[in-house]
């Protein structure tokens, strides 16, 4: 059985996220989404809130499961079994980071492989902060993000 994670913030998640878990889901057997414990990452939702966005955003994915973990990335992999870490590249500007990521990973563990995916072009632009940024001054993020993420960007910006 393949399996893979998608490590991620996911403060909060958004369609393109989804575009690239719903692509993962096609390649592999299991697809394990999950939240990292970024303590260099100040995040508007705690890690329980995130995690239950991704559970109500991805309830229909029966490939997919929500996660959560603290340390090392291909720590995680391992210990789920997965054979990889999917990493999503809307932009040339992610390549170098990610290209760094994914050779520091392969020094650490070789037998885990980071996978490269491109969500659909018309998520290229999208990224959580853009759309914390928007709720934040009450724009209409519903084209951007799961219902669920509508609700609680709404919930926190109300005040």
């Amino acid at each position: 059985m393949a399996k893979v994670i998608y490590p991620g913030t996911f403060d909060p998640i958004t369609n393109g996220h989804i575009d690239i878990i719903k692509r993962a889901a096609e390649l592999f057997d299991e697809v394990i989404v999950t939240v990292a414990k970024n303590p260099s990452k100040t995040c508007l939702f705690s890690i329980e809130e995130r995690i239950q966005m991704l559970k109500e955003s991805l309830k229909d994915f029966e490939k997919v499961r929500v996660d959560s973990f603290d340390g090392l990335v291909v720590d995680h992999a391992k210990q789920v079994g997965a054979v990889g870490i999917i990493r999503g590249l809307r932009a040339v500007s992610d390549f170098e980071y990610e290209f760094q990521m994914a050779l520091m990973n392969r020094k650490l563990s070789s037998g885990i492989t980071t996978i490269f995916l491109m969500p659909h072009e018309k998520y290229t632009y999208l990224n959580s902060t853009i759309i914390r940024n928007l709720a934040q001054f009450k724009s209409d993020v519903s084209d951007f993000v799961p219902q669920a993420v509508v609700r609680k960007l709404k919930e926190k910006f109300s005040h």
